[in-house]
């Protein structure tokens, strides 16, 4: 099984953390963002990984040299021009249509986000589910949500400031959902994104929604979960560790 890591971003709401390097080297008790990252998909049998940069790029690839890779296959996929999370899986798509034949799931991740979300039970969900692309996500509150109906299926969206929900597909009763920043995507998907450049795979989701496509959520209650954007999110996730709120593998 194969993944990619979303690690290109500028960071702009992790300063000062950021102003002399990228998101994926900020530490949390000694260890990287980007570390963590990969030892987690590490730990669920995942040793090829395709990491998008642009931020301070050069450092993450010496970064990655002097730790030998972390013992895994990691393919670069550099972005001059930032391509958003829909652009930048769209620009590493090769790496997974390299064996036309398979179609085994992939995992997406942001590096920015610490999580003890079981991915192996995700991917068993999905593939059962026969989903083209699966999303974690939880009951919080956010500024955009998902909106899901009672077969966990991809409805239609809604900003938190926007009393107005966006529906594409009917349904009788929706719930509105907080994205965890962590996908199981089918190869197949890759072959029906059309739109170029930067663009967001949310924006990819709600229109192959309004298909008919399988979008289905992945309920992440019960497990710990932390966006990192912010340098006091990366002070908290320390302490949660410092409480066993999580562990390190």
């Amino acid at each position: 099984m194969k993944a990619m890591i979303l690690a290109a971003g500028l960071g702009t709401r992790l300063r000062p953390l950021t102003d002399h390097r990228p998101k994926a080297l900020v530490e949390i008790a000694g260890r990287t963002l980007l570390e963590i990252t990969l030892s987690r998909l590490r730990a669920y049998g995942i040793h090829e990984v395709i990491i998008n940069v642009h931020h301070f790029a050069d450092m993450i690839l010496e970064y990655l040299k002097a730790h030998n890779d972390f013992g895994m296959r990691i393919e670069i996929s550099r972005e001059d021009v930032l391509l958003d999370t829909g652009g930048g899986l769209k620009k590493a798509a090769h790496f997974f249509l390299k064996d036309s034949s398979s179609d085994e799931p992939f995992i997406l991740h942001n590096v920015d986000v610490i999580s003890t979300i079981d991915l192996g039970r995700m991917v068993q969900f999905h593939t059962e589910k026969q989903a083209l692309a699966t999303v974690a996500v939880k009951s919080r509150k956010t500024i955009r949500y998902l909106l899901f109906d009672e077969q966990l299926q991809l409805c239609g969206r809604r900003s938190g400031l926007d009393p107005n929900p966006e529906i594409v597909r009917p349904a009788p009763q929706v719930q509105e959902l907080a994205f965890s920043g962590i996908h199981v995507i089918s190869p197949r998907l890759l072959t029906m994104m059309t739109d170029a450049g930067a663009f967001s795979i949310i924006n990819t989701y709600v229109e192959l929604a309004a298909r008919g496509e399988k979008i289905l959520a992945f309920r992440a209650d019960e497990y710990y979960w932390r966006d990192l954007g912010r340098p006091e999110n990366v002070v908290q996730a320390a302490e949660d560790l410092k409480r066993k709120l999580w562990q390190e593998v």
